[in-house]
């Protein structure tokens, strides 16, 4: 693949293209990337995608029509791998020369940073979708809260996807203030109104449920972090006293460091009231099949399945962790409950399944609140004119960046 020249002339006579480098640790997060990589493409940037390889990786560049540099990057901590990628990062961003740089995600955020500092990038972007530190502890834990303070060392603005996550990331002392911005209301890519909506769905009759059923929802990746074993525990109780209670798991068994147990997956596997789909690559069908979602997560940056939910119509039970206490207002969109409570979620679990009218009022006042805040277009918008105000003022020599972030707080 070859490499974009840096300002790269469009037309003769035209402007230079400043070149924007995005980049993050594992294809699977490139899913949510699609269409913000394309806004920034069409606000007049070369947008260059960096992550490990993977046919995501390669999906999303061509959807989105940007370049892309396959760099392996390992998830967790393994030193000499890593620093072939810093290294590899490092003649990676000397040849392009980028004006940019935005990384994300732990481990692209610290090599990303550390090699865009390295090589002088101009303006350097550290997105900060989450804080993995919040669920190790011990050595692990130190190790990652150093790596944070070194990411967000090495950036010019560290943008947080929501404002719970930054007043974690001021109060653990990741970040001075006056560093950190949060475009509009969080998140980084927002919700397509037109493809997640309320609707018919082919769903429950593929999955020989009809519509008596009591379908409860999960949307993301299966793991401990998402809170998997406290909903299969909560589901468990429900459907004991609810013989119509049907558990909808959209998403895949992650290899991550917080995988779930062989014993869960199997547990999961031989119910025959838990339908888990893996991977798919629309879940807007599924949403719609959904009498409520459950989000029991212990950690997030702000949740897009949250958004996708209520744009859907569909109330949502989520935490009061990090990033998940941001994404409903509580009793009117949505319930929050404590992290790990197994009771609170099959208590309200019931309590909004034994009452439809709630559901719809809340699923409607979901629906108003997300297209006010969170609709694609407003959030996309922001990030191509913070790109784009960050660009003018390099271009125009100005010596930092805080100015050009300030409207955005």
């Amino acid at each position: 693949m070859g490499i974009p020249v840096a300002w790269e002339l469009c037309t003769f006579g035209s402007p230079p293209r400043p070149t924007l480098v995005v980049g993050v640790t594992h294809p699977q997060t490139c899913l949510i990337l699609s269409a913000r990589l394309r806004r920034l493409r069409n606000a007049g940037f070369q947008v260059v995608l960096i992550a490990s390889p993977g046919a995501l990786l390669e999906r999303v560049a061509a959807e989105a029509q940007v370049e892309f540099i396959p760099l392996p990057m390992e998830r967790g901590i393994a030193p000499w791998a890593d620093l072939r990628s810093l290294l590899r990062l490092v003649k990676v961003l000397l040849r392009i020369r980028p004006q940019i740089a935005e990384f994300s995600t732990p481990k692209a955020g610290l090599l990303g940073m550390l090699a865009a500092t390295f090589c002088g990038v101009p303006r350097r972007i550290y997105l900060l979708r989450g804080l993995r530190l919040e669920t190790v502890r011990g050595f692990k834990r130190r190790m990652l809260l150093w790596s944070e303070r070194i990411a967000c060392g090495c950036a010019h603005v560290v943008l947080c996807n929501s404002h719970s996550l930054r007043a974690q990331a001021v109060g653990l002392r990741l970040v001075r203030p006056g560093k950190v911005t949060i475009l509009g209301q969080g998140s980084s890519v927002g919700v397509d109104l037109t493809r997640f909506r309320p609707g018919q769905s082919h769903v429950r009759e593929d999955l020989g449920w009809s519509s008596r059923h009591h379908v409860i929802g999960f949307v993301g990746r299966l793991t401990r972090d998402k809170g998997l074993p406290e909903l299969i525990e909560a589901f468990e109780r429900v459907a004991s006293s609810d013989p119509l209670a049907r558990l909808l798991l959209v998403g895949w068994f992650d290899a991550a460091e917080d995988a779930l147990s062989e014993a869960l997956r199997l547990r999961i596997a031989n119910d025959p009231r838990i339908r888990c789909t893996g991977f798919v690559c629309d879940t807007a069908p599924y949403y719609r099949a959904m009498d409520v979602m459950v989000l029991p997560t212990w950690r997030e940056g702000f949740p897009n399945a949250v958004l996708e939910a209520q744009a859907s119509v569909v109330p949502v039970i989520t935490t009061l962790a990090t990033g998940s206490r941001d994404s409903v207002i509580p009793e009117v969109t949505g319930l929050l409950i404590p992290a790990g409570s197994v009771e609170a979620i099959t208590d309200s679990v019931r309590k909004l399944l034994g009452d439809e009218g709630r559901r719809q009022q809340m699923g409607r006042a979901a629906r108003r609140w997300v297209r006010e805040h969170y609709a694609d277009h407003k959030v996309l918008r922001l990030n191509a004119e913070f790109y784009s105000d960050m660009s003018d003022a390099l271009r125009a020599g100005s010596p930092g960046v805080q100015e050009e972030s300030a409207r955005f707080v």
